[in-house]
């Protein structure tokens, strides 16, 4: 068997591939373009890695032709939901057409699985109340879900005109040892820590009720490789992910516990849902999910991976397309605070 990961320079797409490596026989085939990951999360283990940009030309179908991947993971995205409004284009190029250039790919040499992993962004509001169940409508309330949602039905149309089997999964607010630092528009915790590491305060959008449900990546890597091998996850929509929600503010607090002296700081709302989280069953049912790292204990393993890790200069930024003001967290240094 042989597994194409998409993405394998990002949270996911590592940990998952390394998991692979260390748990299976199969031979394993990373791709990224190395614009969002780390290059130093890319599991040495790997049997070929290839660094190109999906969505791009024929580069993906020659790297299908050559290796002839069984099973494709695809986790490749540019997941900074909240910056979606500012970078449509950016952001339809690199989650939805990229995801058609992996269909393609796909169904042109003949793989047995596609595994997506979509997200809980899809959902919106949904029902106006969490937790949202793969059964709920889906009122995605920006581009980056909107993009995501697109994905899924096409991959579902691939199926039922082409015969292409697939699981889709909808993690949501993953984070762990590997996840990219040094951004401002995305992974909340991470972001967190690596302010303090700068001497910055923790800053939190709005007032901080706004609950999550934080999931430690670790947690759900069996569980994707049984998305890609149990018959009952085939042509399934499954959540994966935390089951414990809990508010950022709440959140803000423990991650002050472990950081001493750490500050928080509150600057303007954004657009956002305000409460989102997940249900477990149907991940617990079919792909033996379970929510075994209490966020305390998460935490303590993001930073203590983070303290290793090279901190250079500011925070990259993002060449806007929309030529209206963005939150001041995103353009100053340091943000001014709301009483």
């Amino acid at each position: 068997m042989t597994v194409l990961v998409t993405g394998v320079a990002g949270l996911i797409g590592s940990n998952f591939a390394r998991w692979l490596k260390q748990h299976t026989e199969h031979r394993v085939v990373g791709v990224d373009n190395l614009s969002c990951g780390l290059e130093s999360n890319i599991p040495r283990e790997l049997n070929k890695l290839y660094v190109i940009t999906i969505g791009d030309g024929d580069n993906l179908d020659s790297i299908f032709a050559a290796e002839r991947p069984t099973h494709a993971y695809h986790f490749a995205a540019y997941a900074a939901e909240a910056l979606s409004p500012w970078i449509r284009r950016h952001n339809y190029t690199n989650n939805l057409v990229a995801t058609a250039d992996v269909v393609n790919c796909c169904l042109n040499h003949g793989v047995e699985r596609l595994v997506y992993t979509s997200s809980m962004a899809v959902y919106g509001r949904g029902r106006g109340k969490p937790p949202f169940d793969e059964r709920d409508g889906c009122q995605p309330i920006d581009p980056y879900g909107v993009a995501k949602l697109a994905a899924e039905r096409d991959i579902q149309i691939a199926g039922e005109q082409h015969g292409l089997d697939w699981t889709i999964i909808r993690p949501h607010n993953v984070y762990g040892p590997g996840q990219v630092y040094d951004q401002r528009y995305r992974n909340v915790l991470t972001i967190w820590l690596s302010r303090y590491r700068r001497g910055l305060p923790l800053l939190i959008f709005g007032d901080g009720s706004q609950r999550r449900a934080f999931s430690y990546v670790g947690d759900c890597l069996e569980p994707l490789y049984r998305a890609g091998c149990e018959s009952m996850a085939s042509q399934q929509i499954i959540n994966l992910g935390g089951s414990a929600p809990i508010t950022i503010r709440e959140a803000a607090d423990l991650s002050c516990e472990m950081l001493p002296d750490a500050r928080v700081e509150r600057v303007e709302r954004r657009h956002e849902v305000k409460d989102a989280w997940c249900t477990t069953g149907k991940s617990r049912r079919l792909l033996g999910y379970r929510d075994r790292t209490p966020l305390d204990e998460g935490l303590q393993e993001l930073w203590t991976w983070l303290q290793e890790q090279p901190l250079n200069g500011e925070p990259s930024t993002m060449s806007m397309e929309l030529r209206l003001p963005t939150y001041s967290a995103w353009t100053t240094r340091t943000a001014c605070p709301i009483a």
